[in-house]
């Protein structure tokens, strides 16, 4: 690709943005994300957290498929993925905990449904 051509095709993506930046600024839409109780943080806080463990855990499958980039390779350990997969686990479990859902009623019910639409299904 000629670097003309680079340049007009980012010019036109700062363009873009920045008109898209206009547009927002213009909808005025007003959110209110204030927490108002400590249940309302914890459950915010585990989501994030749930959310790291996952690209944590993302990030050690990458690895191991050397899908990663050289540097994070030569530091990568495949016994940490045991530590990984745990780390979702739990973090779940106290997110549940903390949104009031019974995980063994939620695992049941949604292998219940599996198991009817494979039924339906064959």
């Amino acid at each position: 690709m000629p670097i003309s051509t680079i340049k007009t095709v980012c010019y036109n993506i700062f363009v873009d943005i920045r008109e898209i930046e206009n547009r927002v600024k213009k909808l005025k839409t007003k959110v209110d994300y204030t927490l108002s109780t400590p249940r309302e943080k914890e459950i915010l806080t585990l989501t994030v957290k749930l959310n790291e463990e996952v690209g944590e855990l993302c990030n050690d499958i990458l690895s191991i498929l050397r899908l990663q980039r050289k540097a994070k390779l030569a530091h990568f350990d495949k016994r940490n993925i045991y530590q990984e997969f745990a780390d979702v686990l739990l973090t779940l479990i106290q997110l549940a905990a903390a949104a009031n859902v019974d995980m063994d009623r939620a695992v049941r019910d949604k292998l219940k449904t599996i198991s009817e639409r494979i039924e339906k299904e064959k």
